[in-house]
């Protein structure tokens, strides 16, 4: 991996960690948004009773968690880059009493694991921020078994996710944000239907499907996520990191405005849309 490449990871790195208190704080509901995601990696994966998986980028646990109570004599292997969050999600399987399921802190683009060490990979809303999309690609296409699944989902294209292009779209027209270079790193990088099954496709696995998941968050109101989303979504986070006290406001009240027009009668019910791709090995 290139300098910059690195440099990119170390921000990531940085960035996960100072925000996994606030994924702690709203994990209740960042988990019921996320469900129907984490629900199709798992359809799409079926995991068998003495399974071994590994769960990529799986931040404060899901879907790797409610897999590993699906094992019998299996096991899960949790990674992410960020050790705050792998704390999270250690911390909520003791309190589950969930027994085989680990952490490992490791970056994806360079696996400790040996080769075909897998049954099945999971990774939900990795891949739009891997530096080297086509490495990790390889780096978990070979640690999985031949004849192993691997699913993940990656965010659609903005249009179709309001609850996060709305506030973005706003912040970035506030704080005179420019429109990330072509292939960053972010939150819709790998929207274009078709680009996640042609990396794995590239990275050698077969039978790639790719269909659409849909959402909604529903926070209950405009205050609750506004929160939400400046606590828990790193572009919005970081972006509001260098707003005044003045300009949160203005920010906040054009968001507000927003989701009234868009929701008139009240209902905060905020549409997402995900791909979830599967392949195997």
């Amino acid at each position: 991996m290139d300098v910059q490449l690195v440099q990119i990871r170390e921000q990531q790195k940085e960035v996960w960690n100072r925000f996994s208190p606030g994924w702690k704080k709203w994990d209740d509901l960042t988990m019921d948004f996320l469900k129907p995601m984490a629900d199709a990696i798992i359809h799409r994966i079926k995991p068998k009773n003495t399974d071994i998986v590994l769960d990529v980028a799986s931040g404060t646990g899901e879907p790797g968690l409610t897999i590993a109570t699906m094992l019998r004599g299996g096991k899960v292997i949790a990674i992410d880059l960020a050790e705050g969050m792998l704390e999270v999600a250690l911390e909520k399987a003791n309190k589950r009493g969930i027994k085989n399921y680990e952490t490992i802190t490791c970056d994806v683009c360079d696996l400790p694991f040996p080769d075909n060490s897998f049954d099945a990979i999971s990774c939900r809303f990795g891949f739009m921020f891997f530096p080297d999309m086509l490495l990790a690609a390889n780096e978990m296409v070979r640690v999985l078994k031949p004849g192993g699944r691997i699913a993940v989902t990656v965010w659609n294209e903005p249009e179709k996710n309001f609850w996060a292009s709305s506030v973005l779209s706003i912040v970035n027209k506030n704080m005179k944000i420019a429109p990330p270079p072509q292939g960053a790193p972010g939150l819709f990088r790998c929207a274009k239907s078709g680009l996640i099954p042609d990396l794995f496709k590239q990275a050698g696995l077969k039978d790639i499907s790719e269909k659409e998941v849909r959402g909604k968050l529903i926070p209950g109101n405009r205050k609750i996520y506004w929160n939400f989303m400046t606590e828990v979504v790193a572009p919005v986070v970081a972006a509001l990191i260098n707003a005044d006290c003045e300009m949160k406001i203005k920010i906040r009240s054009e968001v507000f405005n927003s989701i009234i027009q868009t929701y008139p009668n009240g209902a905060l019910e905020i549409d997402s849309n995900a791909f979830v791709i599967y392949g195997e090995k």
